[in-house]
């Protein structure tokens, strides 16, 4: 039966030992597989004729993080439209903001309550659901509470036209700011 300082005295033997397997396996070179009546050309074994092979990956390769051959307008550095992005903040700037992911395309506002309308408050969150500007690309969620008799906020139904028509105004201010930028990049 080992005992606990027994156990002590082994674990540098066995750390010893699993370094010397290590150093002799790494030791072994690189070895050659050629198989009689298989042509050889410049590419080695795997790629006997020695020319360039396509990827499955296409002529870029694999793009993780963008940079490919073609000009990606309105896909910027975020994970959605930048143009759909940028015109649902612009449209609902006149409300507070509770939260923006430009990478999940969630844009989250605070409760509004406007000034000439006391006793009723909206909330708007937006989603953005696709990497090109496209109509069905935004969607938009309003929500509406009433102060009751006793102060307390209750959810009331908003009209069934409300939300579509803040995705019209985000759509149309979308479309403006990619013709803008199309045109900047012309003149230049």
């Amino acid at each position: 039966m080992m005992t606990y300082h027994g156990l002590t005295r082994a674990k540098p033997a066995v750390a010893a030992l699993l370094c010397a397997a290590f150093l002799g396996l790494a030791a072994c070179g690189p070895t050659e597989s050629n198989f009689p009546g298989q042509p050889t050309g410049q590419g080695g074994p795997n790629n006997p004729t020695g020319k360039e092979r396509e990827s499955i990956f296409g002529e870029d390769g694999l793009q993780l993080f963008g940079g490919g051959a073609e000009e990606n307008l309105g896909g910027g550095g975020i994970g959605v439209n930048s143009f759909l992005w940028r015109a649902s903040l612009d449209t609902i700037s006149f409300m507070p903001l509770a939260s923006a992911d430009p990478f999940g395309g969630v844009i989250i506002t605070d409760w509004y309550q406007d000034p000439k309308a006391t006793g009723e408050r909206f909330k708007v969150t937006v989603y953005i659901l696709d990497k090109r500007l496209r109509a069905d690309g935004v969607k938009v969620a309003v929500f509406r509470q009433n102060k009751s008799e006793s102060g307390e906020w209750v959810d009331a139904p908003v009209s069934g036209a409300t939300g579509p028509q803040i995705e019209n105004a985000i759509l149309v201010r979308a479309r403006q700011l990619r013709i803008n930028t199309i045109e900047a990049q012309e003149q230049k």
